[in-house]
């Protein structure tokens, strides 16, 4: 049986602190199969043995791309392009759909996901490139929709600042969705382009309880902390709302009604919600998570994702896949639309971001257009 295959491990990985996958699972393009096995020499039993594996350091790794505007087709997606500074994401959010992608690297969408970030250090100048180009239609973009524009490196490395720079610059409207009170700092930014309808936000807030948000997302702003941003956020003219992604039976999803009162509380003005996703890899990691942190409800916890999935771990049907289907699913909608109602939210419908302020930059020159524009500004000295 492979690993994708297995149920829940009969001995779950010790947790790693500040990590969310208890596990590094193999890609799904690996040829070769390889199997964790506890020989007893892990933890010897002795006292101060702790169950908890040892701190995992991230590594950054600079990566110059070839392209920044990624577009999609999907029908159930809001928007059509989108912009990720960022492979990989420090925030270590078990359930993320995009932790499959790390396959493609060859590396573990489990650990080697949040532990090895590739950062596109070229992000800025490939969009001011492609702004520039005559045949650029614009539309809005949406920031941080794979991986997290706002994990940790980014305070160091101030690349999704350099992005909306340019962005803020040419007038282009972009919506960002992140866990990170990190967008507070950009607000110098993001505040002008609000009055001029160029900008709206999104925080994800999947749970009010700090003890699950540790496992559930180890990296990311507490709970607390997100309520505070969007009250931030809101303050500074910034339209701003709530997203309950994912929605875990049994884990989060008691909590549904609570974080809607306390964003909208928090000044949130729209909410949306999406149930658990588990594409490839991401369904292994999160019951290895399931075994390590709530084995008394682990089988339940599935049970009631198949309910939602017609029987399966996943499915990726676009009529279906972020809401889910049936009997209980059909309830969370009625229990989101009622919470919703009773606190105003999505009383007004979404503002649709203003295009009319774009200005397109002027084009990159070729080195031979720049060597003589050099030539001709030398002849006129003469």
């Amino acid at each position: 049986m492979s690993s994708t295959d297995r149920e829940f491990p009969v001995a779950p990985p010790a947790p790693y602190k500040g990590r969310g996958a208890v596990s590094n699972v193999q890609g799904r393009y690996e040829k070769d199969e390889r199997e964790r096995v506890d020989d007893g020499w892990l933890h010897s039993g002795e006292p101060g043995d702790g169950d908890e594996a040892p701190a995992l350091r991230t590594r950054v790794f600079e990566e110059r791309a070839k392209s920044i505007l990624t577009r999609n087709a999907s029908p159930d997606i809001p928007f059509t392009v989108s912009l990720n500074p960022y492979r990989g994401c420090e925030h270590g959010c078990i359930y993320c759909f995009a932790r499959p992608t790390h396959s493609y690297l060859g590396l573990s969408p489990g650990l080697d996901f949040e532990s090895r970030i590739y950062a596109k250090v070229n992000a800025g100048e490939l969009l001011e490139r492609e702004l520039a180009k005559p045949s650029y239609r614009p539309e809005p973009i949406a920031l941080g929709v794979n991986t997290d524009a706002y994990q940790p490196v980014e305070r160091d490395l101030r690349i999704t600042r350099r992005v909306i720079e340019i962005l803020h610059e040419r007038g282009h409207p972009f919506a960002a969705i992140t866990k990170s009170s990190l967008i507070e700092r950009d607000i110098d930014l993001l505040a002008p382009m609000a009055e001029r309808g160029q900008v709206m936000a999104a925080i994800t807030v999947t749970t009010l309880d700090a003890t699950i948000a540790r496992t559930l997302e180890p990296r990311a702003a507490t709970p607390s902390r997100r309520l505070r941003t969007i009250r931030t956020l809101s303050e500074a003219g910034i339209p701003v709302g709530v997203s309950i992604a994912p929605v875990i039976p049994f884990v989060t999803e008691p909590d549904m009604e609570r974080v809607l009162e306390a964003c909208a509380e928090a000044g949130a003005t729209s909410a949306s919600y999406i149930v658990l996703r588990l594409p490839w890899e991401v369904a292994p990691l999160f019951k290895d998570w399931l075994a390590a942190h709530f084995p008394d409800r682990a089988e339940r916890v599935m049970g009631r994702v198949r309910d939602m999935r017609g029987g399966k771990d996943y499915d990726s049907n676009f009529a279906t896949r972020m809401k889910g289907e049936g009997l209980w699913a059909d309830m969370l909608k009625q229990r989101f639309k009622n919470a919703t109602k009773r606190l105003g939210l999505n009383a007004r419908q979404r503002g649709i971001l203003d295009m009319s302020g774009f200005q397109r930059p002027a084009p990159a020159l070729s080195r031979r257009e720049a060597t003589g524009r050099a030539d001709d500004a030398q002849l006129d000295l003469f």
